[in-house]
């Protein structure tokens, strides 16, 4: 198995902690790079991308801050926006996110997406204007569902179905999980999939020059991410704390994945 050319992280707790990572562990025989946000979120928490070099030639890279309308309303992560060229010279836009979470309930704390789903679109749709064959790809902990209104109205990324339209924003995940089956997060015993891959309709198009493999993607769900659920039953993902307490896993969520297949581009 291949080392993946790009990695979203969407929980990083600092700058010197992806160092480690990348240049002090057994990872630094991949020769990562990597892009880390410096976000205003109380908690230190960012988001970054580790890419390959070879792979992905860093042309830009920018962060948004989410600006809320309600003023007593505690600071989230940037949005990670990097632009890369892949190794046919097509350009690729990155958007890696980490959406206000659902801690004070998830009605509560609703705006909160809408708003940060909101700043994506904007950006989504400056792409569209400046690039005639634009390639986005979006991922990361959205804290929402698929059909949860951030992601289908506001940034109105659709079902993977009928025919793409070039400019328009796909969910690969939108539909493609039934009856809580398994999911990228456990809470009280349900599976729900809050990280997804989102995709313009270029990436979609079967004989594109950047395109993803198969149309689709999956929740990497190896063995050792997991441990025995002994309060709701089954598994549950293994993670590294519970509050206080380090239980030696790796984390509360399970990472998705998904193969972008790269053809000559056509000019």
């Amino acid at each position: 198995m291949y080392s993946p050319a790009l990695i979203g992280l969407c929980e990083v707790e600092n700058d010197s902690v992806i160092f480690d990572l990348t240049k002090r562990s057994p990872l630094r025989a991949q020769e990562y790079q990597y892009i880390v946000t410096d976000s205003p979120d109380e908690r230190g928490i960012d988001v970054a991308l580790l890419y390959q070099p070879h792979q992905f030639r860093l042309l830009e890279r920018d962060e948004y801050v989410i600006a809320f309308q309600q003023q007593d309303r505690r600071p989230t992560r940037n949005i990670l926006h990097v632009v890369g060229q892949v190794i046919n010279g097509d350009t690729l836009d990155l958007f890696v996110c980490h959406f206000p979470s659902r801690s004070e309930g998830r009605q509560q704390t609703e705006q909160a997406r809408l708003e940060a789903a909101s700043v994506l679109r904007r950006k989504c749709d400056s792409i569209f204007s400046l690039r005639e064959r634009s390639h986005i790809l979006i991922m990361g902990d959205f804290n929402d569902h698929p059909e949860d209104k951030s992601l289908s109205q506001v940034l109105e990324a659709k079902k993977c179905e009928g025919n793409f339209k070039k400019k328009e924003l796909y969910n690969l995940f939108y539909g493609s999980v039934t009856n809580n089956e398994k999911g990228t997060y456990k809470y009280q015993g349900r599976w729900e999939v809050l990280d997804q891959f989102i995709v313009s309709g270029n990436l979609l198009i079967p004989d594109g020059s950047v395109t993803v493999s198969g149309g689709n993607a999956e929740i990497f769900e190896a063995p050792f991410l997991l441990e025995e659920d002994n309060r709701y039953y089954g598994m549950k993902p293994f993670r590294t704390n519970q509050g206080p307490r380090f239980l030696g896993g790796f984390s509360d969520h399970l990472p998705i994945r998904m193969d972008l297949i790269i053809r000559d581009a056509v000019n």
